[in-house]
């Protein structure tokens, strides 16, 4: 019933890019413009993590926050400030689970090779799931280049869904960050409200906004 034209359009969804698909079968239940390119924003963050993962990095490695990591394109505040030391762990958490940009950025920056290394390996990530509309430009989702279609990003959670990490990550309620910089741990939340809901049996999260 989702797929006759006259109840999608009695639906009257605000979103402008939709698609629901059956998990257990892989069927498409609803989709609206599903395979128009547009802006992902932080959804970016789940390729992101898979890049930083593929890798086999050392989770405990500790890295610094410079302004090298501070988003100059859209002014986007954060409370990392320059100087904090994070495990690449702790900054792979609070990239997915709150969408905090300057520890994505400081995750790409770190990547062998730097940022462009760790861009190439996401969009090459991208080729070989078969995503056709998809490309990234940065790590974190500000930048407007980062595109894909509502069809390739139900690829791309599907595949985030293999990682235990990102499932744990993305479905975080909250945490409580020590910094040198602050008496007490900063407190994030989950951008998503639903993984706090009971009620809601969700595997893999992300929320995404650009301007």
């Amino acid at each position: 019933i989702l797929q006759d034209p006259a109840y999608q359009r009695r639906l009257a969804l605000k979103s402008n890019y939709a698609l629901v698909v059956d998990e257990s079968t892989g069927a498409r239940v609803y989709s609206k413009n599903a395979t128009a390119r547009t802006p992902i924003a932080s959804l970016t963050k789940l390729m992101t993590a898979m890049v930083v993962l593929d890798a086999k990095l050392p989770m405990d490695t500790r890295i610094t926050i410079t302004k090298d990591d501070f988003d100059r394109l859209r002014g986007t505040s954060s409370r990392l400030q320059a100087g904090v030391t994070l495990t690449r762990r702790e900054l792979l958490h609070l990239a997915l689970m709150s969408s905090e940009n300057r520890a994505a950025s400081a995750l790409a920056r770190s990547y062998p090779g730097g940022r462009s290394a760790f861009i190439t390996a996401m969009n090459h990530k991208a080729r070989t799931l078969g995503l056709r509309n998809t490309n990234y430009a940065d790590s974190t989702g500000l930048d407007g280049r980062n595109v894909s279609t509502a069809e390739d990003m139900a690829k791309i959670v599907r595949a985030a869904s293999g990682y235990a990490t990102i499932k744990e990550y993305t479905t975080s309620p909250s945490r409580l960050q020590p910094t040198k910089y602050s008496a007490h741990p900063l407190e994030y939340k989950n951008t998503n409200p639903l993984v706090r809901k009971p009620e809601w049996d969700i595997a893999v999260s992300k929320t995404g906004y650009i301007s």
